[in-house]
């Protein structure tokens, strides 16, 4: 996320807590966390948020396993307030704001042999056996926090229109995931490398025609976030852009592209290549290959969007490393 003339990049500790209830009805506040542990072939993403002012909130866990199954699980409890994020068995704790916040879900995953026929949620969910789960995550920084709120420069908000929004104010960091999750009778202690963002205000799924966004660490002193995001059918409003996090130090994409080989029906991904170039002209390509992947889907009033979640294995020059590929579609 870019400064703009006229604008500048509010980040503050207390962003990681909760903000003020909006008037827009598509208000949303939401945590997104995701973690990947190479040494067990494990990794699994978690997202909850508050969309209080449209009565309810939304929660989705899941889980990659290591011989190809997916456990997935996703509510929409009620909700009428902004004061946690805390609803369909899923819970976010700030432990240190920007450092450490801690994860936890205990509730039902449905276990799905072949991730694909969540394509179709009510037979999957009938054709699939539903077990218990128990997960319990820490997720500690391993890079500086990156994003924030664009604020005028006197620091006022700027004023959106809520109905073509997708977030007024987003942040992301690198992280180190560690604890347990278990699912039915099988245990897996977690010690793994992945990704946090927090995105508040207004939001439809509906208001972006489509993008990619890539999630990798070679290792907690090399990691990277490639966005690619396209507004509109006809490509006029594209923005691309991200980092590459080395150590403690953040350099900013300035260029993107991301493209990528499809299963047969043109919207599954399984291969992607992303040429970036940084902010001080160094130009990388990096190739990953999904190992795992899921569909899912939103709908609004009539409209359907794609979201497409690959388990990815990077590599970048000699660097070897997991994250997520997440490409979003509007059929």
């Amino acid at each position: 996320m870019a400064e703009k003339p006229g604008y500048k990049l509010r980040l503050e500790p207390e962003d990681d807590y909760l903000h003020p209830l909006e008037e827009a009805e598509n208000f949303n506040e939401s945590m997104y966390f995701n973690v990947f542990d190479r040494a067990q072939k494990i990794g699994g993403w978690f997202r909850i948020a508050n969309r209080p002012n449209e009565g309810k909130g939304e929660m989705t866990c899941c889980i990659y396993l290591p011989d190809g199954r997916i456990g997935f699980m996703f509510a929409r409890p009620e909700r009428h307030d902004n004061d946690a994020l805390d609803g369909g068995g899923m819970k976010v704790e700030v432990v240190e704001p920007l450092q450490r916040l801690d994860v936890s879900y205990t509730g039902k995953l449905c276990v799905l042999a072949n991730p694909q026929e969540m394509a179709e949620p009510a037979k999957a969910f009938k054709n699939n056996p539903i077990v218990r789960a128990d997960i319990n995550l820490a997720f500690e920084g391993v890079s500086p926090m990156f994003g924030g709120e664009p604020v005028n420069e006197d620091g006022s908000r700027i004023e959106q229109d809520a109905g073509s929004s997708f977030a007024r104010g987003h942040t992301e960091q690198h992280t180190r995931g560690h604890g347990h999750i278990q699912i039915g009778e099988e245990r897996f202690d977690i010690d793994g490398l992945g990704l946090r963002d927090h995105s508040w205000g207004p939001r439809y799924w509906q208001a972006i025609h489509r993008y990619e966004w890539l999630t990798m660490n070679f290792g907690p002193d090399l990691g990277a976030m490639v966005s690619v995001i396209q507004r509109d059918p006809e490509g006029r409003e594209r923005t691309a852009g991200g980092v590459l996090v080395r150590g403690d130090e953040i350099e900013r994409l300035v260029e993107a592209e991301v493209d990528a080989d499809y299963e047969d029906n043109g919207l599954y991904h399984r291969v992607v290549r992303a040429r970036i170039v940084t902010e001080a002209g160094e130009k990388l390509a990096i190739e990953g290959r999904v190992e795992s992947f899921i569909p899912l889907r939103n709908r609004r009033e009539g409209a359907v969007t794609h979201i497409g979640e690959g388990m990815t294995r990077w590599r970048l020059g000699d660097r070897e490393g997991h994250g997520l590929s997440e490409f979003l579609r509007q059929l």
